[in-house]
């Protein structure tokens, strides 16, 4: 049954944000029964049911003898916002030779919410990586894209971004601590990049730099990744940045004659 809750002088339907939540429950077991993801999503059995059932007619779901898992419509509908996005556009190529010439993963992402989105990753032939999927959700300051974004933000932005998402923990280097973060960002604004440095995953380390783009494009910013001891100060100085700032040169260019 839908009801209508004013929330923050909006209002919002219950069940499709049950819905919703059946959708993320499924994502984060892969595969489930009722039962399983009642227990996971601490639902009743009979409401997982119904929204499991209506997902499925719709074609969002996958039932396979009581196991169901979510099909790739999902698939269809972020190909689509991806290919409909005019930064992805004037990127896309340039990610790819970036990425054949420093021989390791390249990426373009965005902010959304307050979160960093993977927009788009290539990874060359032979390159050993974490294969962290594109469209990728991810907490801003615990990557070099996220902390790029970040340092183009005013203090205010900043400020409202930490608020709502916090400053959780993903390894012993992460920054979890306020002040230290707005000392990060200063020092990112006056060198013009951002590092991330085993920040996410221990052994980890990338180097991004913004996208200055006209009103029309959302603020992006494209980094360059791979294991730390591969990433020495030297190469990246010499190889890496001039790599990463003639990229970020041909795409700002690209978009204001898109």
């Amino acid at each position: 049954m839908e009801t209508e809750n004013r929330d923050a002088g909006e209002y919002r339907i219950d069940a499709v944000a049950t819905s919703f939540e059946v959708v993320r429950g499924v994502l984060e077991l892969g595969t489930c029964g009722v039962r399983e993801l009642a227990a996971h999503l601490d639902i009743p059995k009979s409401t997982v049911h119904v929204h499991l059932t209506t997902l499925e007619d719709l074609g969002y779901v996958i039932n396979r003898q009581g196991t169901y898992q979510l099909s790739y419509r999902f698939l269809e509908i972020g190909g689509q916002v991806r290919h409909q996005a005019e930064i992805y556009q004037v990127t896309r190529d340039e990610i790819d030779e970036l990425a054949r010439e420093t021989g390791h993963v390249a990426t373009a992402g965005i902010e959304e919410n307050g979160y960093r989105v993977m927009l788009f990753r290539t990874e060359p032939s032979g390159s050993v990586f974490n294969n962290a999927p594109t469209g990728e959700y991810t907490r801003m300051h615990w990557t070099s894209v996220g902390k790029a974004l970040l340092a183009t933000r005013s203090t205010e932005e900043v400020t409202s971004i930490v608020d709502r998402r916090g400053l959780p923990r993903a390894t012993k280097r992460t920054i979890t601590e306020r002040e230290k973060l707005h000392e990060e960002l200063e020092t990112i604004r006056e060198q013009g990049y951002a590092i991330e440095d085993e920040e996410r995953v221990l052994g980890v380390k990338a180097v991004a730099v913004p996208i200055e783009s006209d009103d029309d494009l959302p603020d992006a910013a494209i980094s360059v990744a791979g294991p730390k001891h591969e990433l020495d100060p030297d190469r990246v100085h010499e190889e890496v940045l001039p790599a990463l700032r003639n990229v970020a040169n041909v795409v700002e260019l690209r978009a204001r004659h898109y």
